[in-house]
């Protein structure tokens, strides 16, 4: 059997020790070979060991100086353990490299939204930049006014809607939309889908079984979009932005008359040819405009709908009663923390005595970063054996283990997005402390619409007393924790068909032409 298969069939079940030895004899086996390494790095980084993927892509840079993939995952590694400084370093050399590799590109994109450091000015100008380069890579001619490239569309059809994504899967995009296309209403709007992916599931055949679905993935962007042009698409959604395996470049190239970025993105993408972007009022309060190249449109209520999977169990007991004590818990990626994040976790950590903390995500595979972690907490005074770093599960077992949490802490300035809904649905209230950037708002968002706005800090003094004041009280934990769900069911953050018909609206009046 080939030992790749192999590995990722024991992957996939969990079997993570075999996992482990069979990487490593076969990197051990062919150790001057450049690509064996580069593919056993990859697969060590997709589940979460770090450090022996390090190995592997410093062993294949040092064989082939020139094959720069190594490098572009060791850029990642560093993100993904919180060290945005040198991950940015990284990028910046290899985009010296190679100025027109669209990878690196979008990589360095993406990264600038998780380090703290970087500002809103420095983001938005490197999101230009990369709008120019997009327009230049499609030699895309001068752009006519708006008003003069919408068609005037006959209102006695419905609109043709395009969602192009890599993500049309189990991904949080894919759970997230697939909802709302199906419950489009077929005398307003047919959309047409666009996967560009290379994962195909459980989503994807539900999507497949329901609406047009194309399978794009092999498709270069001008030959994408010529086949948009073929399907008279009026309004083109992106939903990936610059993250893994976007087709945004495709946007260049003006497929359509009306383009949008939308749901899997949380920044400016930098293309003039996006007409719009679609937010909310908690995501984009007023002056959010300086940060985007876009229009803001913001949608009623919330930016998206929230649908949990059909495997989420029962909302467990309030752990508390059971244990004695409070637990907090954060099951985001590793690339959202920060020494700020830790130092704030560790002041709450005091402030309650004999709390612990979970902190859940499949970089917790790599004993490194697990031993890195907890030297923090105790350089911050805080007893290791106050700490829980778990490794990754399938998904209906994270949901689950939602039920050994009583309070979420929300990392910033990166917030969590459906993390942040999976753990509101079973049961646990998120302590968030929005900023300046959208993505910093996601978890206010999803507050403010099931109204629960006292969990929201205005700063870290504030994060802090409301993390402390939930734990004081366990009546009141239990209580949110037993209405959760009708809470979120009776607002218009899980109202499908609400959303669906206000998000129609705005693809129906972006295509009227200006009077």
């Amino acid at each position: 059997m080939n030992p790749f298969f192999l590995a990722r069939t024991h992957a996939e079940a969990g079997r993570f020790d075999q996992f482990l030895s069979l990487c490593i004899n076969v990197a051990g086996f062919s150790p001057d070979d450049p690509l064996v390494q580069l593919e056993v790095g990859g697969l060590l980084l997709t589940y979460g060991f770090l450090s022996q993927s390090q190995q592997c892509f410093e062993r294949a840079h040092t064989l082939a100086p020139n094959d720069l993939r190594a490098v572009v995952n060791l850029a990642n590694i560093y993100r993904d353990r919180g060290d945005h400084s040198e991950a940015l370093h990284l990028y910046d050399k290899l985009l010296q490299q190679l100025p027109d590799h669209p990878v690196i590109r979008r990589n360095m994109l993406t990264s600038l939204e998780y380090a703290p450091g970087v500002t809103d000015s420095e983001r938005i100008s490197a999101a230009i930049d990369w709008g120019r380069w997009a327009k230049q890579r499609a030699l895309l001619p001068p752009t006519e006014e708006h008003s003069e490239r919408v068609a005037q569309r006959p209102f006695n059809r419905p609109l043709r809607v395009g969602y192009v994504s890599a993500d049309f899967c189990q991904h949080t995009v894919g759970l997230l939309i697939k909802d709302t296309l199906k419950a489009h209403d077929p005398t307003r709007v047919v959309p047409i889908v666009y996967h560009a992916g290379s994962v195909n599931d459980w989503v994807t055949e539900e999507l497949r079984s329901s609406l047009l679905l194309r399978d794009v993935s092999g498709l270069d962007d001008a030959s994408l979009a010529r086949q948009i042009k073929q399907d008279a698409i009026d309004v083109l959604v992106d939903l990936s932005g610059h993250t893994a395996g976007s087709r945004l470049t495709v946007f260049a190239h003006r497929p359509a008359p009306v383009q949008v970025s939308w749901l899997g993105y949380f920044a400016t993408t930098g293309l003039d040819t996006m007409d719009a972007v679609l937010l909310d009022e908690v995501h984009a309060p007023p002056g959010t405009e300086s940060q985007f190249v876009e229009k803001i449109i913001r949608l009623p209520h919330t930016r998206w709908c929230y649908r949990p999977v059909p495997f989420a169990p029962d909302v467990a007991p309030l752990p508390a009663d059971t244990k004695g004590y409070i637990t907090f818990g954060s099951f985001n990626n590793t690339a959202k923390y920060h020494d700020g994040v830790h130092t704030l976790w560790a002041q709450v950590l005091a402030a309650v005595p004999d709390s612990r903390l979970i902190l859940k995500w499949r970089t917790f595979n790599d004993e490194a970063l697990k031993a890195s972690v907890l030297a923090q907490y105790r350089a911050l005074g805080i007893s290791t054996d106050r700490i829980e770093l778990r490794g990754p599960s399938f998904h209906a077992q994270v949901l689950e283990q939602f039920g050994d949490v009583d309070i979420a802490l929300d990392p910033f300035p990166f917030s969590g997005g459906l993390t942040s809904c999976e753990a509101l649905w079973m049961g646990v209230p998120v302590v968030t402390w929005p900023q300046s950037r959208v993505v910093s708002r996601q978890t206010a968002s999803f507050l403010s619409v099931i109204g629960l706005e006292e969990l929201i800090a205005k700063d870290a003094d504030h994060y802090l007393q409301i993390a402390a004041r939930l734990a004081a009280d366990k009546d009141a934990l239990r209580m949110v924790r037993q209405s959760m769900r009708a809470r979120m069911q009776a607002s218009p953050l899980m109202d499908l068909n609400g959303f669906t018909r206000s998000l129609e609206e705005v693809f129906i009046d972006l295509c009227r032409p200006a009077a």
